[in-house]
Formats: structure tokens, sequence, C-alpha cells
């Protein structure tokens, strides 16, 4: 008898010595999923560590305030170098205002009618998010309001994304308890964009393809 078989069968034999209500030990299936902050200060550690994670996968991280967003976006945009940029239906108008309103600079709907070469000509994108991983420094959308279609989040070259510190949870499993899962969800973080089009009918697939864009991360709060 090797060692590994005289353990198991020590441990079959302790397990046949207790008791039948105790044999059974009940796992929870809630782990980690009530996020750990209990104060400001877990908040700020979390938003910390989200902000770290970003910037290990190369994203481009700014801290504003919420009268700051635009600003901030219009930085981007210019930085950038970009003459367009696409905005998905709900995404707050004055956010792309001063962008707008110098220069030459156009503000795309992000419409049915939009062809997919209209998207591939588009400089940028300006979406916010349903949701943040801070433990895996990764971003979802899930189309709605603000979130741009599936194909216009993956074909531009730069990717500004708008995060409200509220919506940055530590762990995964906290994050999937608020999206709805009949919607078409998107994840990324840093500028190596991941699709799948299976998503897109709802199904759930392995990724397919790798596109390289610059991801601008714009924390409010």
């Amino acid at each position: 008898m090797t060692s590994r078989e005289d353990f198991l069968r020590r441990v079959r034999d302790a397990l046949e010595a207790l008791p039948n209500d105790e044999r059974m030990v009940p796992v929870p299936r809630n782990y980690q999923r009530n996020a750990p902050v209990h104060s400001a200060a877990d908040q700020a550690e979390i938003v910390e560590l989200f902000i770290d994670r970003l910037k290990h996968y190369g994203a481009q991280v700014h801290r504003v305030g919420a009268d700051e967003i635009p600003g901030a976006i219009d930085s981007a945009l210019r930085a950038h170098g970009a003459r367009s940029a696409l905005a998905p239906d709900g995404l707050p108008e004055h956010w792309l205002r001063r962008w707008e309103l110098t220069g030459e600079h156009r503000v795309l709907d992000d419409q049915p009618q939009l062809s997919i070469l209209d998207r591939e000509r588009t400089d940028a994108v300006v979406t916010g998010c349903a949701g943040a991983v801070a433990d895996a420094g990764t971003l979802i959308l899930d189309g709605g309001p603000g979130q741009c279609r599936r194909d216009a989040a993956v074909l531009a070259d730069c990717h500004i994304c708008v995060v409200r510190v509220e919506q940055i949870d530590y762990s995964l499993p906290q994050v999937l308890d608020k999206l709805d899962p009949r919607r078409s969800i998107t994840w990324f973080g840093g500028p190596t964009a991941m699709t799948d089009p299976e998503a897109d009918s709802g199904k759930v697939g392995g990724v397919i393809e790798e596109t390289e864009r610059r991801l601008v991360v714009v924390i409010v709060g």
C-alpha cells in the first residue's frame, strides 16, 4: 500500500466513524457574492486594485469627478487624434459636446443602419459599462443604455469607457448577480479586445478573435 492509499484509507475510516448527520458538509453557493465592502476605505482599495490591473494590461486610466467627464473624454480623443467617434444610444450627450463643437470632429450614432464599413472607419467609440471586476481588471458591456452594439465595441481603434466607482466589484460572482443573462455580454480588459459572435444570439462560445486597440478608462467618483 502506497502512502497515498494509506492516507485515503484513514480518511475513509474517519468518515465512517462519524454520525450520519455529520458526514455531509453543506457548501454555500453564494461565496464571494456579497461584496467585501464594509467602508469607504474598502471601496477605495477595490478601486485601486482595479486601476492597478488595468494599467498592468496596458490600459490608460483617468480618475475624475462627475463634472470632469467631458474634459477627460475630450482629452483622450484628442490624444488619439480621433476625428470621428461613435456614441451609443443612451450615452449622455454632454459627454461629447466639448469635443464635437471644436474642430472637424464628428459624432456618429450607433444605429442599425450604420454599416460595418462605417464602424471600421470610426476612429473611436465612447461608452459606459454594465459593471467591472477589480481582481481581473475586466470591463463588462451588455448593450444597455450608453453601451454600443457588440461589433462597434471592438472595431474602433480607441475605446473610451466611463466607469462609475459604484459599478466596480471585487470579483466576478458579485458582478454576475447584477447582469441580465438575456443580454449580449462583452468582457474585455486592456487593449486586447476579445470577441465571440455567437454571444450575439445569446449563446456562449469560446474566444475566436483578438484585435489590438487603445483602451482608455475614465473612473468617476
